[in-house]
């Protein structure tokens, strides 16, 4: 079988944010993949210039990501007990493209935040704003980091087992969707 497509998006524009991090863990964990990244440098989603323009250039790319890839992980902190203004943004856009990009997806949700719970309230946003995508949003298992910014150690690789294992096993289910669907 030829290596997967995973496609990875980071609800961070920060580019050392503790997402990014554990979005560079996950694709680390997942093992060998053509991994691509997920820009959410989007306009902000506006029907007046979609009626006078169509889709932005950087939201049809996104969702040509989304299409081609075999699976996407996601990666939010928290911003005010929700997802990020951008990566609502984008799945706004995203939502806008004919075709059903997210349609049979594998898609698994993570979280980083600095907060004790780790970004668990974002994460019932973002699966509540992908409910009507079609997408097949992994249940299980969790990786919610808390206290995110002390979670990694100097070479970006996290440090508590627990977040280690329950990554590796989120990645392991994720891949074998993938390679179901792709068979």
């Amino acid at each position: 079988m030829t290596d997967l497509t995973i496609l990875g998006i980071a609800g961070a524009l920060r580019r050392a944010s503790t997402n990014r991090q554990l979005l560079a863990e996950a694709q680390r964990l997942f093992g060998p993949a053509n991994h691509i990244g997920g820009d959410l440098r989007i306009p902000l989603y506006d029907g007046d210039l979609e009626d006078e323009t169509g889709i932005p250039p950087e939201a049809q790319r996104l969702a040509d990501q989304i299409k081609a890839a075999d699976a996407v992980i996601i990666a939010t902190p928290e911003y005010n007990r929700s997802v990020p203004g951008v990566l609502k943004n984008a799945l706004d856009w995203v939502s806008r493209v004919k075709g059903g990009v997210w349609r049979d997806k594998p898609v698994a949700i993570m979280s980083a935040a600095d907060g004790r719970t780790g970004g668990a309230r974002s994460q019932f946003a973002l699966r509540l704003s992908m409910a009507t995508s079609r997408a097949v949003v992994l249940p299980l298992p969790e990786v919610i980091v808390a206290d995110s910014s002390k979670a990694f150690d100097e070479n970006g690789h996290l440090s508590d087992p627990y977040y280690i294992k329950q990554l590796t096993d989120l990645m392991a289910v994720l891949k074998a969707e993938a390679e179901k669907r792709r068979a």
